[in-house]
This record gives C-alpha cells, structure tokens and sequence, in this order.
C-alpha cells in the first residue's frame, strides 16, 4: 500500500525552502548537531505518521474503537490501495481486563488475512492459513502479555504488544467478488469489556505536501510514551528526539527549526525517492511490515502508503520510470513484457496485480474503462510465443489487446505497483525484478526487455 516519488516533496523542494539561505552553522559540542536532528526526524515522522491516521480514521472515517468496518469494494481512500481484496478496518483497543474478539468464516479457495499494526506501523500479527494452518477459521481473542481475561477452549489467543492496534483485513475478490464480499461481512470483532484506553496525543496535522517543522517537537515526551517502540536499537534516537524537545524551549528553537527545514526534509526527500534496490526501473523494498533497526525504511513506507504488510504475504514492487530511467507519463504509451516461463501467476501461490495511481496522492486514476487494475483473473492474452504483454497508455496504441490495457491520465506522471500475494522464493530473496516498461517507439533493446533474476 505504500508507494513514492520525487513529486510528493514539490511544496518542500520549492525555491522558497533555499532561497537566500546560508550554509547552515557548523556544529558545536555544546548544542545538538545538524546530524543527530536529521536522525531524529527521520525516526519520528514515522511516529507522527501513524498517530496522524489514527486521528483522521476517528474523525473522518468513522472508525471506533472495536468496531470492524467493511468497506464496499474500491471504497477505501489511503495511498496505492489493493484494488484486488475486499477491505476491512478497525482500531483494537485492549487493557489487561478486556480482550477484543475475532470472529472469521471458513475461507477456502481464496487468499485472505487479518493483520495487525502498531503505533509505529510494525505489523504484529497475521491471521490466515499459513500462520494458523490448525486454526485458520473460527474465535481468535488479541489479548495484551498481562491480560488475566478467561478465554474459552475454543478460542485462539493472540498476543499484541500494545493497548492500541490497527487492524486490516483483506479478503481475495478472486473470480467471485460477490462471495469474497458476503465472506467479509462474516468477519466480527467485538471486545470481552470495557478497556479503558489512553487518549490519543494530541500533534499538529500536517499534509504529504507540507511535512512538518519544530513544532511537533513539542509534545515529544508525550508522543514517545504513548506507544512503545518494539523495535531494538532506537533507545538512542528517542534521546535524540525528547532533547530537541528540551533544546527547542529555548534560543536554539529557531536554529533547529532551519535544520529541519533545510536539512532534515531534504533528506528525508533522498531516502523516499531512491528507496529499495532498483532493477529494470522497478523499487524492490529491502524491508517492509517488519523493519528491525532500519527506522527509515518505516517512516518512507508509513509516509507513501501506510500498513504495509511483510514480505511472507506480500512482495510489493514500485515504479515511476521506464527501463531508461524516464519519469512515466500519460503522453506516451509503455509496454511491458513477461515471457513464457516467467508468466506472473507462476511467481505466486495466490494472486498477482498491477494498478497505476498518480503521482500526487497515490490514488487510482479514472478512466472511461473503470479499469484500474490488471490481474491473474483479467481476460488477458498470451503472445504468440507464449509470453504475455501488458500496455500501459491513455490511448490504446494499435495492434495491442484492449484486454491487456490499463489506461493511464492523460499528460501526466504516474506510478505502478506491482503485488506479488504468496510470492514464490526468488522474489522473497530480492533477487528477481519484473520486466521494464518500454515506451512503444522507444529504443530499448529486445534482450533487455525481460524480467531479471540476479545471480
């Protein structure tokens, strides 16, 4: 769900941000270095993040604490959403006296989970056939470590890690949506009491466009306290970021905020455009749902699409480029091939998708098709060969199949992204990138057209 580009950051990047700026002050011993602000901003904007979603899906989502939402098919608003799954959503509040209660239909035929994220969008928990394979259906109780709630024998505990929890759950539309969507709605939480939670910290909403400055330091202490960070190694960087708090009460406010602003958001621009390895023009994340000490990784994948799961689920690839390294756009018509034995659906054991989204909010773009995705149950057709040709365009260019069509906006950027659900071993271990896109006219020669797997 998450996705990235250099256009997010144009309000950031604007002349205004450097324009008539001095080289900011070298560094002294006695105050916090240019450095250690942009270490502890990178580390907690993925913080802020998280706490952003969670205020805007009580105010404007219509979530509650313990109540499972289904959302209509399509009917979900974040960053780069899977187009191929029915969505559910809900926020599980837990105390040591109240466990929340999951209640899941017998699925059979289709790819389906429930995940669970934490406050810094660590996945904590999936619930399927490959994590549960003796109790895939049935009650699961997400209980906190202490929690002294009697569960009956039928019951599947579930240890989470904190008294707040997002959950996700996503059913596989497959060949019969209107089944995966009656499957959904069997899906029930609902809490065993009445948990008394921590209110949520209150922090300056910010947008994509307009990351934010020293003033969200200012409830640091607050923010950090508010959910543990489970991930080992960050001890240093909450230091880091509790004294720009302190330093922040005082002359150095100023100067920390230019640091930020000049320092600490450019390179947090770096890291989210040049984020994973690339191969054919493709991003392929080294880390994503579970992040261990890369705490960059986290904040890039929380900002460009947030509760990512891991890589045991789901491989995700992003590009913005063709195989020449060109920004993607509407004007053009790209084409992107996969031969015979590397055919998409043979890289899974569950589904494969590509959707196109712009390259401002990350949303599906419309078209006059209402075609926003291709996946392994389109009516696509094979190649004379064997292999199979996907075309990417605003206009169908002749002598290509409408069925292999995904529809493009018209004059402008625009970014994939490629899921691989039950992805096969080559691409677990990073080393197969899918093929390049290759604009129709364009130069790129044959050899080079096809998906890589690295030695």
């Amino acid at each position: 769900m998450w996705q990235w580009s250099k256009c997010v950051f144009v309000f950031v990047l604007t002349a205004s941000l450097f324009a008539g700026s001095a080289v900011i002050a070298a560094d002294k011993t006695d105050r916090i270095s240019d450095k250690d602000v942009v270490d502890a901003y990178a580390y907690y904007l993925g913080r802020l993040l998280v706490l952003r979603q969670e205020h805007l899906d009580f105010r404007d989502e219509g979530l509650r604490w313990n109540k499972i939402i289904h959302r209509s098919v399509g009917g979900v608003k974040w960053a780069n959403p899977n187009l191929d799954v029915a969505y559910s959503e809900a926020w599980v509040g837990l105390d040591k006296n109240s466990c929340t209660m999951l209640e899941i239909p017998k699925i059979t035929g289709r790819y389906y989970t429930i995940q669970t994220l934490n406050g810094w969008g660590e996945t904590t928990s999936n619930i399927n056939e490959r994590t549960f394979p003796r109790h895939a259906s049935g009650k699961f109780a997400y209980c906190l470590p202490d929690s002294t709630v009697a569960l009956g024998p039928d019951v599947q505990k579930v240890v989470l890690p904190s008294a707040k929890s997002r959950i996700l759950a996503r059913v596989e539309l497959g060949s019969d949506p209107a089944q995966a969507v009656a499957l959904q709605k069997e899906i029930k939480l609902y809490a065993t009491g009445t948990p008394v939670l921590p209110k949520t910290v209150v922090t300056p909403i910010f947008t994509n466009k307009n990351l934010p400055g020293i003033a969200v330091f200012d409830n640091a202490s607050a923010v950090l306290a508010s959910e543990a960070d489970i991930n080992p190694g960050m001890d240093e960087l909450q230091v880091k970021v509790r004294a720009i708090q302190d330093a922040a009460k005082g002359t150095e406010r100023n100067r920390l905020n230019e640091v930020i602003r000049k320092r600490a958001i450019p390179d947090f621009v770096s890291q989210f455009a040049k984020f994973g390895t690339v191969g054919n023009g493709w991003h392929y994340p080294k880390v994503v749902g579970n992040y261990g000490s890369d705490y960059r990784a986290r904040t890039v994948v929380n900002f460009g699409g947030i509760w990512a799961n891991n890589s045991k689920e789901v491989i995700y690839y992003k590009t913005h480029t063709d195989g020449q390294s060109i920004e993607l756009n509407g004007s053009n018509a790209y084409t992107m091939t996969f031969p015979k034995d590397q055919l998409p659906q043979s890289l899974v054991r569950y589904f494969w998708s590509v959707i196109v989204v712009d390259a401002e909010k990350f949303q599906v773009v419309p078209n006059s098709l209402n075609r926003y995705n291709l996946n392994n149950h389109s009516s696509l057709r094979t190649n004379a060969d064997g292999s199979l040709t996907l075309v990417f365009a605003n206009k169908l260019p002749s002598g290509y199949a409408q069925t292999n069509w995904l529809p493009t906006p018209a004059g402008k950027n625009y970014h994939l992204t490629l899921r691989f659900y039950g992805p096969a071993k080559e691409l677990e271990s990073g080393r197969y990138f899918p093929p390049p896109l290759v604009k129709v006219g364009g130069s790129l020669a044959k050899a080079d057209r096809n998906s890589t797997i690295l030695k």
